[in-house]
């Protein structure tokens, strides 16, 4: 199918990585597994570390799904952040949301930090730390929205706005939100990041990421660094993710209706100290998350009113929510923040930004959600009352 970007979203989803079909008429793609390719030929492949069929097709179709020019395709999440920060330089300032995925902070304060790069972190929901990005003039914004694992809604359009004054790049994590639901770019990001391993692959099966962006010196910088840096995926990882990318949008509405079930639920549920979802109007940002997004995703934040020993204790006793560090596949999985995704975090700095040590991050998967809520009672009754 030739790209049509008049064509819907899951119309996109569908035919966007079909390809290189040859005379077979194949509704799928082959998985090039190669890692050599004779020189001269007709698509310019010569090492896959520098590009394969594979990669081109999830590429092309996630550059579409983003509602952006141009993708690059990662191993991992964490491959593409490391490909975003390696083009930064000593001295060069990062203002970034203070609540970031554990992995992130990690990166940013115990490997590059000793390569001179400054991070300096801010409350980006309150609208008067903006003035921060006028005069500090960051060579990166860094943000996230919905936040891991807090779920706070940043305005995207708007700190786009306050940093292009600046010329100042923006960079949305948008993996809690995909694209289904959120482009940062067509708020005016200038680059949109998401760990592909979650909700776009979908399975569970394999590792992967991507940095959506119209701008084309970005899009050099990303192939440049997934080529020299060998941040490039698997054939088979960058197969796996355009498969699962073909079912997001019907996943995403279920996952989206189920968690807001839930979440509402939850808010009645004695025992529960706190409950955040975007689409719930106690969410101290709904408004911008319906404004922004179209669906309030699959998270879910509870914090128990317990120690930390119980809440993990309530994980464990679950039988439908797996307790695991992801998020995003069809199946639901359980979190403790503070002891999982976030050890990393300084106890003091997870405490100031909210992370208790009663805090729960559910991911809701499509099975049927009245056994998912009888699953949390069921568990809740037997350690929290």
């Amino acid at each position: 199918m030739e790209k049509d970007d008049r064509a819907g979203f899951g119309t996109r989803a569908v035919h966007g990585a079909r390809g290189f079909v040859g005379d077979t008429g194949a509704v799928m793609p082959p998985v090039y597994l190669t890692s050599t390719f004779e020189s001269g030929n007709a698509d310019g492949f010569d090492y896959t570390r520098s590009g394969n069929p594979n990669f081109r097709l999830l590429e092309s179709s996630a550059a579409s799904l983003e509602g952006a020019r141009f993708a690059t395709c990662f191993a991992s999440g964490v491959s593409a952040i490391t490909a975003v920060v390696s083009t930064l330089k000593s001295g060069d300032l990062v203002l970034a949301e203070e609540n970031l995925y554990g992995c992130t902070y990690r990166l940013f304060e115990r490997v590059f930090a000793k390569f001179g790069l400054r991070v300096r972190y801010l409350d980006m929901s309150r609208t008067e730390n903006w003035a921060e990005i006028g005069s500090a003039r960051p060579a990166l914004v860094w943000l996230e929205s919905p936040t891991n694992p807090l779920l706070k809604v940043v305005d995207i359009a708007g700190i786009s706005a306050v940093a292009s004054g600046v010329c100042s790049p923006v960079l949305v994590d948008n993996t809690f939100a995909s694209p289904y639901l959120q482009r940062p770019v067509e708020l005016d990001a200038t680059l949109s990041l998401s760990s592909t391993t979650k909700y776009v692959n979908g399975h569970s099966d394999c590792l992967g990421g991507i940095v959506a962006t119209n701008d084309e010196a970005w899009r050099d910088r990303m192939v440049f660094a997934q080529k020299a840096l060998g941040l490039q995926p698997s054939p088979f990882d960058a197969w796996l993710t355009a498969r699962g990318q073909r079912t997001l949008a019907l996943r995403m509405e279920r996952h989206c209706a189920s968690a807001l079930e839930l979440a509402s639920w939850l808010e009645t549920r004695q025992g529960v100290r706190m409950v955040r979802y975007p689409f719930l109007r106690s969410h101290p940002q709904h408004d911008l998350a319906r404004r922004q997004m179209k669906g309030g995703s699959g998270i879910i934040i509870a914090e128990l009113d317990c120690s930390e020993e119980t809440a993990l204790e309530f994980c464990r006793r679950l039988r439908l929510f797996t307790l695991a560090e992801s998020l995003g596949g069809v199946e639901s999985l359980i979190c403790h923040p503070p002891t999982m995704t976030h050890a990393s975090v300084p106890p003091e700095v997870r405490r100031k930004v909210g992370i208790g040590d009663g805090l729960l991050r559910f991911s809701v998967g499509i099975e049927d959600v009245a056994d998912l809520r009888n699953d949390i009672d069921i568990a809740m009754k037997e350690l929290i009352g």
